[in-house]
């Protein structure tokens, strides 16, 4: 059980005032509940140390940081009668900080066996509620909480809501917060602004606002309740790079003419088949569609292109679907990795341009009811190279996946070329989805017998 220590604001250490539109990237996700992230520090310390050193040093470093992150210190303004929606920062906002002391066994909760998703939440901050006033709504975008575990370490704990930062820009935040806390310089990583980079020939801004407006008039940005006991066990797998290669190879020795698979997509259709299993029930249709999707960067994929410190959302959604009956068989991995990489094709290379390929603005409701898997996180944004002075963080974990199918993808932090995979799951599914996993490692792991040594990829026929 934890314990509130302190409940405070912190204020950006620069009283500039800041203001810029949402964009047609940000606006879609005012649908969306907010993203929470925990991570984990070994870091023994007492209570006194964390009172006089720990807390006071990450209190004053998260005030310079916010200074250069001045949209995370501010509110988003919904407009309910005219204008667009805007994030705006001006003199006396903040950040809500929680401190808080946990009796829990903080190796327990950083490590990758099975735990109970119900204990990460004394962890989580809640974001303030909304203001709604006769013709405008207000509402924070981040709530931060530090977690002492004494004599273990520290959680910093991240609640933020997407229309306002993507998985880049806020691990870029971390990151800068770290340097601060580090070195008092808060520069390192430096976010870019500048929405006039974002160009918008087919009025997609206005678009996206009308359309979130016509399914929700009221405009109430209320996040979902979270109800306990949750019911649902967290868990964490690993494959090394060496792992990875082998399922590669297994593809391109089935579809020779493919081409190159990334180790995202292996990865992603491995998942993607182990949740299958795990949720199988006796009455499924194999002539269902169901869906595998996922949150592609496409900062580098404009014209012009954005710079990969421009700050907010810059994103499209890729959607793949294959019948469950050609995923369940023998080989469906492989079908698996095939229309990953296709939907991934045709959304990403295509001459129409990725925002038009990737039918944005997105209705997130539209795809309810669908059976789907979908990824939260990216091996793209490394958290664990967030330096805050103590040394690489032990373990990262996407809480807000308790809530539907979703997985989180992340580099390993302990095996280059390594993958993380979280999972959260009910009992029953969370036993059959190791079990299917396991199964596979331990295929992979017999690849390097004198019986496989002439096909590496004999043993992979369970796939």
């Amino acid at each position: 059980m934890a314990i509130k220590l302190e409940n405070c604001r912190i204020y950006p250490s620069s009283s500039r005032q800041f203001c810029t539109p949402l964009t047609h990237f940000d606006i879609p996700f005012l649908q969306s509940d907010p993203t929470k992230r925990l991570i984990f520090f070994d870091l023994p310390c007492s209570d006194l140390y964390f009172h006089e050193h720990i807390l006071p040093s990450l209190k004053n470093s998260l005030s310079l940081t916010l200074a250069h992150f001045l949209p995370l210190a501010g509110n988003v303004v919904l407009l309910l009668n005219s204008g667009s929606p805007m994030i705006r920062c001006v003199a006396g906002d903040s950040v809500s900080l929680i401190a808080a002391q946990s009796d829990q066994d903080l190796h327990y909760l950083a490590s990758h066996h099975q735990r109970v998703a119900d204990h990460f939440y004394e962890c989580v901050p809640e974001l303030p509620l909304a203001t709604r006033c006769a013709d405008f709504v207000v509402f924070p975008v981040v709530a931060l909480q530090i977690t002492l575990f004494a004599g273990q370490g520290i959680c910093i704990g991240i609640t933020n809501h997407h229309a306002v930062a993507d998985g880049s820009s806020i691990v870029n935040f971390v990151k800068s917060w770290g340097c601060a806390n580090r070195s008092r310089d808060a520069e390192e990583h430096l976010p870019v602004f500048d929405r006039a980079l974002v160009e918008d020939p087919e009025k997609l801004d206005s678009i996206a606002w009308k359309f979130v407006k016509n399914r929700n008039p009221h405009l109430d940005i209320s996040p979902s309740v979270v109800e306990f006991p949750i019911n649902r066990i967290r868990s964490t797998l690993l494959l090394t790079k060496n792992q990875i290669e082998i399922l590669k190879n297994h593809v391109y020795a089935k579809t020779p003419n493919l081409g190159a698979v990334s180790s995202f997509t292996v990865i992603s259709a491995y998942a993607w088949i182990c949740s299958l299993k795990a949720a199988a029930a006796p009455d499924d249709d194999d002539d269902e569609i169901v869906y595998f999707s996922f949150a592609a960067n496409c900062r580098g994929r404009l014209n012009p292109p954005l710079p990969e410190s421009y700050f907010g959302n810059c994103l499209v959604f890729v959607r793949a679907g294959s019948r469950r009956g050609s995923l369940r068989k023998e080989g469906g991995f492989v079908v698996a990795v095939e229309s990953i990489r296709e939907a991934s094709r045709r959304i990403l290379q295509s001459d129409r341009g990725v925002v038009e390929s990737a039918d944005w603005p997105l209705d997130f409701r539209k795809y309810s009811g669908q059976w789907r898997v979908s990824v939260a996180g990216s091996p793209r944004f490394d958290v664990y190279e967030a330096d805050f002075g103590w040394g690489k963080a032990k373990k990262q974990e996407f809480v807000h996946i308790d809530r539907d199918m979703s997985i989180s993808l992340c580099k390993s932090r302990d095996f280059e070329g390594g993958f993380e995979i979280g999972v959260s799951r009910k009992k029953a599914e969370m036993d059959v989805f190791e079990r299917v996993f396991g199964d596979m490692k331990r295929v992979l792991e017999s690849d390097g017998s004198e019986e496989s040594i002439s096909d590496p990829t004999a043993n992979l026929k369970m796939l």
